[in-house]
């Protein structure tokens, strides 16, 4: 495992004004804040929206996990959301989760133990986060697992041979330990659908499909497998249009599943309300200021605040205070209203932060509109990346955070070196491989070479003149490359040695699935840069989900979980799902907490 980005001492951030906040019928008592707060004659009046035992900042998967617990506890609970839609980044995304020990793994046979799961993420994650954090984790996902299934009509399927991302670890399980959503009916939302935060890459028209199968569709035009399992997820599609279904999979499923236990739950969820600070009394947090759809107020929280708001991603000013350059918000596909909000709020109420240097990279390609996150692209057989030199410098099918550190630790002596990168592939892999939602054989649109992100050109030298790269060595690297491909080995980068490096692959070649020779022309490069699927770090928590202070000192009355607070992977990614599992793990964890005090 690479190392992680450098870290930079973030700079002091101005504390709000404190919030007095109240009503004819009461008044909330002046909210106390960190030194630094504005003197007692900035302090402003609000009137009072609501009063809840829990507030839920976030509508995400941490937060709709945290709402859906408390509120099956027997509490009364609040969800507030930014957006204009409910789901944030868990909606856009593939819906992998990771549980160690969960009750769909093990129906199905999985191999996994209390033991196995602890000594791999250990591993994973190394000393840096806390053992009890990690043991936290480990002991509450089944539970949090069992306990939405039994209050949502949410339903799981294990990913086989998605395997976990170091499976040559102590406790590594190379078939995997990740789960998926299982198909939903969006009807069961009525109007609420029309809420749902659409997917980041929509599900082709008339198709049922989940996320394992993407491997597949990506090998349909070469492999027999890869054809059977297009046309299951057609038929998936035509019978639910035959039952008036409006199916969905992935991420739109986890967060409309979600949505729907709040519903049955009675959680009311406020969209177009965006945090705008915390409230404090007496050292605790006892509430938040909510702009609700323009109208700005406090809402009182009996017994506790869990932030849920997700990442800083779309945050520049956070990002280039944080994180090492190049970065920005255009790379990102977190949700556009992730601009760490709920981060800054718990700063202001006195929490620690932690991991604000680092993401849950991926090498990202910058398309017009929108950027695409690489995934099949750069691990199947017939492709590579080099740098600014024309040479290699990693392996291409590693997990997709490490490509990004490892790209970002060798920019950092010499800037420009490494970012951008490009993958570059020929004729041959376009002919037989989906990019992207490209279809093989199929022209890519004339404004991915307008905007820079994809270049054509019929030889090596024309090809590295198109990008800038030296000629003579980018020759020279094809020429080493194929010479390795058509033997099967990769001693330079080691590509092809672990299960997870085959995952997307195509079995069909041999000897290493993961490696063939780049050599029919038309040639495409494809920029590379260090995309994301939001910020990992935030507000440090305890084992309880309680948010700390730099002393170590507990705030009382607030939780974190999710990408606003410090994620208990640190700079590693044990597998795939590792945001959503431990958001939910944590939520679940966070208003069990409350409920228990």
């Amino acid at each position: 495992m690479s190392a992680s980005a450098s870290r930079t001492s973030p700079a002091p951030l101005p504390s709000r004004r404190a919030v007095l906040a109240g009503t004819g019928a009461g008044v909330l008592a002046a909210a106390v804040l960190p030194s630094g707060t504005a003197r007692a004659q900035d302090v402003q009046t609000e009137p009072l929206l609501g009063e809840y035992d829990v507030v839920v900042v976030g509508s995400g998967a941490a937060g709709m996990t945290a709402a859906l617990t408390a509120a099956r506890r027997g509490l009364t609970v609040l969800v507030i959301e930014k957006a204009p839609t409910f789901g944030g980044s868990a909606a856009r995304s593939g819906a992998g989760i990771w549980l160690p020990n969960n009750a769909v793994i093990l129906a199905a046979g999985v191999p996994d133990t209390p033991q196995k799961a602890a000594t791999y993420l250990a591993a994973v994650v190394g000393p840096e986060v806390p053992a009890d954090r990690q043991a936290a984790f480990l002991a509450n996902g089944p539970r949090m697992l069992d306990f939405v299934m039994a209050n949502s009509p949410l339903r799981f399927r294990f990913m086989e041979g998605y395997s976990d991302y170091y499976p040559d670890l102590p406790g590594g399980l190379p078939n995997g330990r990740s789960i998926e959503p299982d198909q939903i009916d969006g009807n069961i939302l009525d109007g609420e659908l029309a809420r749902l935060n659409p997917a980041y890459m929509p599900v082709p028209a008339g198709m049922v499909v989940f996320g394992q199968d993407y491997k597949w569709l990506n090998l349909a035009a070469v492999s027999a497998r890869g054809l059977a399992v297009s046309a299951e997820c057609l038929a998936r599609g035509t019978k639910a249009a035959l039952r008036g279904e409006k199916p969905l999979t992935m991420g739109q499923a986890l967060a409309a599943g979600l949505r729907a236990g709040l519903q049955r739950a009675g959680v009311p969820l406020w969209l177009n309300s965006p945090l705008v600070d915390l409230v404090q009394e007496g050292g605790a947090v006892t509430g938040v200021v909510v702009d609700k759809e323009g109208a700005r107020g406090v809402v009182r929280a009996r017994k506790g605040v869990i932030v849920g708001s997700g990442g800083f991603e779309h945050n520049a000013a956070m990002r280039a205070q944080y994180q090492q350059q190049p970065i920005g918000t255009q790379w990102s596909v977190g949700a556009k209203e992730n601009t760490g909000d709920g981060i800054l709020a718990g700063r202001r109420a006195g929490a620690s932060l932690a991991l604000m240097e680092d993401a849950w990279w991926g090498p990202s390609i910058p398309l017009p509109g929108e950027p695409y996150f690489c995934l099949a692209e750069r691990t199947l057989p017939g492709g590579l990346i080099v740098n600014a030199h024309g040479t290699r410098f990693v392996n291409e099918a590693a997990p997709y955070s490490d490509v990004v550190h490892v790209m970002y630790e060798k920019d950092r002596g010499a800037t420009g070196s490494h970012i951008p990168a490009w993958l570059i592939v020929d004729q041959h892999y376009r002919n037989k491989y989906l990019f992207k939602d490209i279809l093989p054989t199929l022209p890519f649109p004339d404004s991915w070479y307008e905007a820079g992100a994809a270049h054509k050109a019929w030889t090596w030298d024309a090809l590295a003149g198109r990008i800038g790269v030296p000629a003579a060595a980018l020759r020279a690297t094809l020429g080493r490359f194929n010479a390795q491909a058509w033997n099967g080995t990769d001693p330079d980068f080691h590509r092809g040695d672990t299960a997870y490096d085959h995952y997307y692959t195509d079995p069909n070649v041999q000897p290493n699935s993961c490696l063939a020779p780049i050599w029919v022309p038309p040639f495409y490069a494809f920029k590379i840069v260090p995309g994301d699927l939001g910020t990992k770090g935030g507000i440090v928590t305890d084992a309880r989900a309680r948010a700390l202070r730099p002393d170590g000192s507990v705030i009382r009355g607030l939780y974190a979980a999710g990408n606003a607070s410090a994620a208990v992977m640190g700079h590693s990614y044990a597998g795939a799902g590792s945001t959503i599992g431990p958001a939910m793990t944590f939520g679940y964890v966070a208003a069990n907490d409350i409920a228990d005090a």
